[in-house]
């Protein structure tokens, strides 16, 4: 299967990479190499993938639609995997132009050219975000949707994008509301790696609310045998899924256990205003229609993911 891979410099982008090159599919990956995040760290991923043969790269913005449907053109995609976004939360209040731009426009933009070229079906990222602080839980994919930020704004408005054009064109649509995934080639930003790097470079974690939040981590390998199941799956028109663990984990019991066994100073310090207190959703509906009988546990995971960043010093940046 030929499938083009939006945003493939990036932590899930890579990992959805490296894993279906080795399923034997050719992959054209696009990114714009955005500095949002390490633009180094970007080149280092792109460099492994290139590593197998079957792996094509294009430096491009997908807000850039003439850019987008001449790389396209002629490589008779089969399926798109649209993981290309401006990703922050809190960055959202600081610069909100940037992700409707980026993930309105950019999201737009890749439903064209699927429409242009014959491309019949997009597995697209959205977020847990979209479902803000909600009050009961776990939150299923019915859920009340209620979006603190406008990142979490921009996903909505993708998912209400992707019914819209499942409704008017022959593209079906998947969309997967990610919680808090976690794993190898992961972003310096995230909590994990923030934690790790404090400890390896003798700094100060900030540890955000006294460390009161719950997230339903979910491993990236995890993710990596969904996405492999999903590019044979027969969706109708549109379909969504929460993609998570179903059991989230105290951020300060995390912090706590590394301390037992790592060094690393810790400042407490008050709840960000954009931040979410609890995520934990409902992952009954993706494991059902995919028949995935396990989702991997947080602390099955943590230190092979810390010895896998402990290995790589390339990417402790």
């Amino acid at each position: 299967m030929k499938i083009l891979i939006t945003g493939v410099a990036g932590f899930i982008g890579t990992n959805t990479a490296l894993n279906l090159l080795k399923k034997k599919h050719i992959i054209y990956g696009v990114d714009n190499f955005d500095n949002f995040n390490s633009l180094k760290l970007k080149k280092y991923r792109i460099k492994d993938l290139k590593k197998n043969k079957k792996f094509f790269f294009k430096k491009i913005d997908i807000a850039n639609r003439k850019a987008l449907l001449n790389y396209i053109k002629n490589k008779k995609i089969d399926l798109i995997i649209h993981l290309a976004a401006q990703a922050g939360v809190r960055y959202s209040l600081i610069n909100p132009s940037k992700y409707i731009k980026v993930n309105i426009l950019g999201f737009l933009n890749v439903i064209f050219a699927a429409k242009n070229f014959n491309i019949r079906k997009i597995i697209y990222a959205s977020s847990s975000s979209v479902y803000g602080d909600s009050k009961k839980y776990p939150v299923n994919e019915q859920g009340k949707l209620e979006q603190k930020n406008i990142y979490a704004t921009t996903k909505m408005l993708n998912e209400k994008m992707a019914e819209t054009y499942s409704k008017i064109s022959n593209i079906k649509f998947i969309g997967l509301r990610f919680f808090t995934i976690y794993g190898e080639y992961g972003r310096p930003d995230m909590f994990l790696f923030k934690l790790f790097k404090s400890s390896f470079n003798k700094k100060t974690f900030e540890l955000n609310n006294y460390g009161n939040h719950e997230r339903d981590f979910t491993y990236i390998k995890d993710v990596n045998k969904i996405l492999e199941k999903l590019l044979n799956f027969n969706a109708y028109n549109h379909i969504i899924f929460n993609i998570c663990s179903n059991n989230p984990i105290n951020i300060l019991d995390i912090v706590k256990k590394f301390k037992d066994n790592y060094s690393v100073k810790i400042k407490y310090i008050k709840k960000h205003q954009a931040d979410i207190i609890k995520t934990h959703g409902d992952n009954s509906k993706i494991k059902n229609s995919i028949r995935i009988k396990k989702i991997s546990s947080f602390y099955d995971n943590f230190i092979n993911v810390y010895n896998w960043y402990k290995d790589n010093k390339i990417y402790r940046l």
